[in-house]
């Protein structure tokens, strides 16, 4: 005789739920929580990223309002010229120096070299990124000053000194801005060169064996399908680099000899400072408006990132239809 549900008795148990129906039940809840997670996640980078400006803003209020007379270090655009336009210097001849450089070794390592040897390169450029600054300091001070001094800075001084980059007394330490600049480019080459190495490596495929197939040479494909495929994570791979250059603090401090110059030549004893390696250099001794001044030259510093990479977003957005496999 069989029984329809009605005619169970109160209080008995309902049937148990399938193991599939449980996994789906499992799986709704973890969905959720790693949402949230996520968008906790988001929300708190605006909340520190805001706190920060918040803070920069404040603290420079004094200085930006105060009377020239009372600021220790006078006019304080005047003051932050010079240290703006050696940030954005020194940056600018790191990441032409090394965004190159990255890209080569990149396509070295993901299409040309053998595996085990692409496997122990990528090993050991991971472990480049992760050595600290002022290891890079050191090593710039004591070992590449005098070794690109003597050979190097004397000879373009003599053969293209008609250059104004390369014109004017060479420096007798070869602590000078064009050291500082090579010294920042080793230090970002190492994260450049392993973004873009993921990048070339999630080439779809079929657009590689398109390219081959219509009689292209493997530089040709690279040219054809990898370069365009990668463009969009080559810019974000060096404004990641050039976000550390921009802020870099101790190498700079230790390696460049400073000035409060804005002068474009690279091999004089004159050099300009950043921004960053001025705060390091000066905060222990400032008091007062001196310190707000201070802490304004990196609400300067902080805006010039923030448009940089703005910039670099925009660049990233305009290409968006290679940034897929379509």
């Amino acid at each position: 005789m069989s029984h329809t549900p009605e005619d169970q008795p109160a209080g008995t148990a309902e049937p148990k739920r399938s193991a599939a129906e449980l996994f789906q039940s499992r799986k709704r809840v973890g969905e959720a929580i790693f949402k949230g997670l996520s968008t906790g996640s988001g929300a708190f980078i605006l909340v520190i990223l805001a706190a920060v400006a918040t803070f920069l803003v404040v603290q420079s209020i004094p200085a930006l309002t105060a009377n020239v007379e009372k600021l220790p270090y006078g006019n304080f655009w005047k003051y932050v010229a010079p240290f703006a336009f050696g940030t954005v210097w020194s940056a600018f001849l790191a990441m032409l120096m090394a965004v190159p450089v990255a890209i080569g070794i990149a396509l070295f390592i993901s299409h040309y070299a053998p595996r085990k040897l692409a496997a122990g390169l990528g090993y050991v450029i991971d472990l480049l990124a992760a050595v600290p600054s002022v290891v890079y300091g050191l090593w710039g001070i004591n070992v590449l000053a005098p070794m690109v001094r003597e050979p190097l800075y004397l000879w373009l001084n003599k053969n293209l000194g008609f250059i104004p980059l390369f014109s004017g007394p060479v420096s007798g330490t070869g602590r000078t801005i064009l050291t500082a600049s090579i010294v920042l480019a080793v230090m970002v080459l190492p994260i450049i060169t392993a973004l873009t190495r993921e990048v070339f490596l999630q080439t779809p495929r079929l657009h590689k064996e398109a390219s081959l197939a219509l009689g292209a040479t493997k530089w040709e494909m690279i040219r054809q399908a990898v370069l365009p495929f990668g463009m969009p994570g080559i810019i974000s791979a060096s404004m990641l680099g050039l976000g550390r250059a921009l802020g870099e603090t101790m190498a700079v401090a230790m390696v460049l000899s400073p000035a409060s110059v804005i002068s474009f030549a690279l091999l004089t004893p004159q050099n300009p400072n950043t921004i960053a390696s001025n705060i390091a250099l000066a905060f222990p001794e400032a008091y007062g408006l001196g310190t707000n001044q201070l802490i304004a030259t990196g609400l300067v510093l902080f805006i010039i990132t923030l448009i940089v990479n703005m910039i670099a977003r925009w660049i990233i957005s305009s290409r968006s239809e290679f940034s897929g496999a379509n």
